[in-house]
């Protein structure tokens, strides 16, 4: 597709078409208007307050149904039990009246309160969370200011900051070192208050200098490495003080060596303490320590928050992690499992210079995040985009999603080179083209919780064992996406024949809005009309980028939810009755096509192209149902 891909779509049909070129037509130019979107205005550095209000910030998220359910499971407000009032004063047994007796006109006492909307959200506000920040500066007061008013943002929303300072232009082992990180982190503190926001500052170490003990023996078995620090529950006494009493806690990054020392140390490192510290004291906590079931009065709001850290946000002057396939542009979105070695290996050494902390970011995100709940994410943004972190509380999605095309991308204003990157756990995505090599149970039972219907084994595999191209498998069967090669008419043209075939594409609804849709695509993507592109090769297992890609084809009923999605990330379509007839058009053939004619460009339709429509949409809507 490329820098044609959204243009390819919209072509005039030929006079070699048959009756269906009327139609075709139409679902071109239906698939384009698709594509179509306003221009976003491009965020500014520095813009005024009421220009970057708190509600337009909420509103320019978009956030979809299944972002705002997902919001108000982690943030909404928790049910009380209801209280029930007693008579304070006792009343006489000879004028008590009992439920045979009482006449109709007098009410019985509701056993229940009904407190209206307002009351109750009063008693019973929003659930809070907790964020582990790096603030990597140096920035001047202006740029703090806009970054301390995004906090205060998050805190309205339910999430609760804990900063960790960091001043790259401060030298270590200066004799004023000290006093100048704490200087610092006065300073935050000053922008956070200014902001309307209550901040404490935590001067103290809460971090002990080294592995924690037992990490020795440990350290082989995990695949992360082990944080530098460590901290006990007993260390977080003053964090969790803080985040009671409704403050947000800055620290400098301050660490307690073996002499019981306050030194400075990396804040990567205090960063990587708190998230397993607090992770390991939230889990020690008893889980409904707010209110007890004996309770009358709802608990006090300072102790409804979580320590468990729910997002990881690095705010520097970088930005995101520079990506090879988009010339230096932020990577949108990351699978630690599967990209993080890849992305460490393709880093250009040119970006050291402009972005010189971005793969030691990386290794923070991944450590962190290892030890987060799997629901948790990364940000890693720059402070010229603070209502972008408003956007990833409320979606947990990048600023564009990463399984767009690639002419798209190119083309859309939200990527620029302050646009944020979002980091996730992520899962192993792999390559299978042996039929013998599938978990048959496992599929089989993803593809039936995805499309909650019966599948009919028996044909089911018996095709798979006859044309299996590839299937494609994200983590433990958490998604898959099935791909099959279906033989044309002997009079076929050669260029569309055989037709790689999209039979399955599933995820796991537990696994629906945490990124596996995107990882399962660009995967996809990079294994089928993607291969032989630069930014295709890929370590998933498969081709690796090499080879030639062909036209991916597949079908969906038209009434499908999902086919919004499709629309997007599809060359064109053709609407046939109850069904839609997708396609992606293999873009290293149309990339050497068009450096080849260079500014005469490419035509509306391609020799090549004439009839393949006709011959898809025959041999497709011949394939029969895999469901009972």
């Amino acid at each position: 597709m490329l820098a044609r891909t959204a243009c390819h779509a919209r072509r005039p049909a030929a006079a070699a078409f048959d009756s269906r070129s009327a139609q075709t037509f139409k679902a071109f130019y239906a698939t384009i208007r698709s594509l179509r979107q306003a221009p976003p205005k491009p965020e500014v550095d520095d813009v005024d307050p009421a220009d970057n209000d708190f509600i337009m910030s909420i509103l320019r998220a978009n956030p979809s149904l299944r972002d705002t359910r997902s919001y108000l499971a982690s943030f909404g407000p928790r049910p009380v039990k209801p209280v029930e009032f007693k008579p304070t004063i006792p009343v006489p047994e000879q004028n008590s009246i009992t439920a045979e007796s009482r006449p109709l006109h007098i009410k019985q006492p509701h056993t229940q309160t009904e407190t209206s909307p307002v009351i109750a959200s009063i008693l019973n506000p929003v659930f809070r969370r907790t964020s582990l920040v790096k603030l990597q500066g140096p920035f001047t007061d202006r740029q703090l200011e806009s970054i301390a008013r995004g906090m205060v943002y998050l805190e309205k929303l339910g999430l609760v900051s804990v900063i960790v300072v960091e001043n790259d232009n401060i030298p270590r082992g200066d004799d004023r070192e000290r006093a100048a990180i704490v200087e610092e982190t006065m300073r935050v503190v000053s922008a956070l208050e200014k902001q309307g926001a209550k901040a404490r500052p935590v001067l103290g170490a809460v971090v002990r200098l080294g592995p924690k003990p037992g990490d020795e023996d440990a350290a082989e078995a995990q695949s992360h490495p082990v944080p530098e620090a460590h901290t006990f529950p007993s260390d977080l006494v003053h964090i969790r003080s803080a985040l009671r009493a409704g403050e947000i806690p800055v620290l400098p990054p301050m660490a307690l060596d073996s002499f019981c020392r306050s030194v400075r140390i990396n804040a990567n490192d205090v960063i990587a303490a708190l998230a397993r510290g607090m992770v390991e004291a939230a889990s020690q906590e008893p889980k409904t320590q707010r209110s007890s079931a004996s309770s009358e009065i709802p608990a006090p709001v300072e102790d409804e928050i979580d320590l468990t850290p729910m997002r990881l946000m690095i705010i520097n002057k970088e930005g995101g992690v520079p990506s090879y396939a988009r010339s230096g542009m932020p990577h949108l979105l990351v699978n630690l499992a599967s990209e993080y070695h890849y992305i460490k290996d393709t880093f250009d050494p040119e970006w050291k210079s402009t972005h010189p902390s971005a793969l030691a970011n990386l290794s923070l995100a991944r450590t962190c995040l290892s030890y987060m709940p799997p629901t948790s994410s990364a940000v890693m943004v720059s402070h010229r985009s603070p209502s972008s972190l408003i956007a990833n509380l409320i979606t947990n999605k990048p600023a564009v999603s990463s399984s767009l095309p690639h002419a798209l991308l190119q083309g859309n204003r939200k990527l620029e080179f302050h646009t944020p990157t979002l980091l996730r756990r992520g899962l192993d995505v792999r390559v299978i083209r042996s039929p013998a090599d599938i978990d048959r149970p496992k599929l089989k039972s993803l593809l039936e919780q995805s499309f909650r219907r019966k599948l009919d084994e028996a044909p089911f595999w018996d095709r798979l064992d006859k044309c299996l191209d590839f299937v494609i498998v994200a983590g433990d069967y958490a998604g898959a996406a099935v791909v099959t090669t279906e033989q044309c008419p002997p009079d076929a043209s050669p260029d569309f024949s055989p037709i790689t075939y999209l039979d399955k594409f599933a995820v796991l609804p537990s696994h629906q809005g945490d990124g596996t849709v995107d990882f399962l695509w660009v995967a996809l993507h990079d294994e089928s009309y993607g291969l032989g592109l630069p930014f295709s090769a890929n370590p998933n297992g498969g081709k690796e980028g090499k080879g030639d890609g062909r036209d991916l084809v597949w079908r969906s009923r038209a009434n499908n939810p999902v086919n919004k999605w499709y629309f997007e990330r599809s060359t064109g379509h053709l609407r046939m009755g109850d069904w839609i007839l997708f396609w992606c058009d293999a873009e290293k053939r149309l990339k050497t096509e068009e450096g080849r004619r260079g500014s005469a460009g490419l035509s509306y339709l391609e020799q090549w192209e004439h009839g393949r429509l006709s011959v898809w949409s025959d041999v497709v809507f011949k394939i029969t149902s895999s469901w009972k």
